[in-house]
């Protein structure tokens, strides 16, 4: 059964994605809530699944990452089979850090972060090896231009 979310639940979600460090003490605050019943929502949603983890963003340029890219793969067969096979190759590699299975021409979108131009292009030769690959595009990334958290919640009222 889902979760009947209210306004504080909604605010609740909307202080911890744009800072999952906050204290519970911090987040009560904001949300209008003393911290006991803060925490037993924010456990309510975790149980649900709707607050699915925390992560620290990290700066990869900083970190010796050079590269962003995204690749663009199509297949020759969108078989359960052939499209199973794929997913779990791209799972095992560290290189790409989403997958999307796509609808159109393009079967899988990745984004793929590199520490430099040969790792990228390891990456390109190992797409490319793959059975079922019909057609890699990639495209290198100039600037990020947009850094949002991923669910538009200021537009929830």
């Amino acid at each position: 059964m889902p979760l009947e979310l209210d306004a504080t639940d909604w605010k609740i979600l909307k202080e911890l994605q744009e800072n999952g460090r906050l204290t519970n003490v911090e987040l009560a605050r904001r949300a209008g809530l003393s911290a006991p019943p803060c925490l037993r929502r924010v456990r309510a949603l975790e149980e649900a699944g709707i607050i699915r983890g925390y992560r620290a963003l990290l700066d990869g340029k900083r970190l010796g990452f050079e590269i962003t890219c995204f690749a663009m793969v199509q297949l020759s067969s969108q078989a359960g089979s052939d499209l199973a096979r794929f997913e779990n190759h791209v799972r095992n590699w560290s290189i790409v850090r989403e997958c999307w299975s796509l609808s159109g021409d393009i079967d899988f979108l990745l984004k793929c972060v590199a520490r430099d131009l040969h790792s990228f292009q390891k990456l390109v030769l190992d797409l490319t090896a793959l059975p079922n690959v019909r057609n890699v595009r990639t495209a290198l990334t100039v600037a990020q231009v947009k850094d949002a958290p991923p669910i538009p919640l200021e537009s929830v009222r």
